[in-house]
């Protein structure tokens, strides 16, 4: 059976992305909604987006309500599940699949705030106790975090 999060989608591109983040916080949302909520520096058209929301929907990255006269619009994947996806991809592609290294070199990019930095402090010592807490491996012994 497969769940939600278990869909393959394709990446969405950068303007796809723009809509998406419109889409997260607004859904359901209409394309008037979503065209109210973007940047006004980019002058793109009503009908731009509109188009823009029929490409998506047929690439299934967002599901179409026809119910209404006015098509309401939700993203087929949530915010947190699209994320997660263009990170395993990226992670893949450029760091052969270590999340750790990737995480290493995001880190080194850009300087974390304390609460950014205490987050990941956290999630460091959840993934140590979830380690202690499995088994062994008697022919591989432990990997470290």
């Amino acid at each position: 059976m497969m769940t939600k999060s278990s869909k393959v989608l394709p990446r969405p591109t950068e303007a796809e992305l723009e809509l998406l983040r419109i889409l997260w916080e607004k859904e359901p949302a209409t394309v008037r909604e979503i065209y109210d909520g973007l940047d006004r520096s980019r002058h793109v058209g009503y009908t731009t987006v509109l188009k823009l929301m029929q490409i998506m929907t047929t690439k299934g990255l967002v599901v179409r309500d026809e119910a209404n006269r006015a098509h309401l619009y939700r993203a087929a994947l949530s915010q947190d599940e699209t994320q997660n996806e263009m990170l395993k991809d990226l992670s893949v592609r450029l760091f052969s699949g270590s999340a750790a290294q990737l995480a290493l070199h995001a880190l080194a990019m850009e300087p974390a705030s304390g609460d950014e930095l205490d987050a990941i402090r956290a999630l460091i010592d959840a993934k140590r106790a979830m380690k202690d807490a499995q088994p062994a491996h008697p022919e591989r012994g432990r990997e470290e975090v």
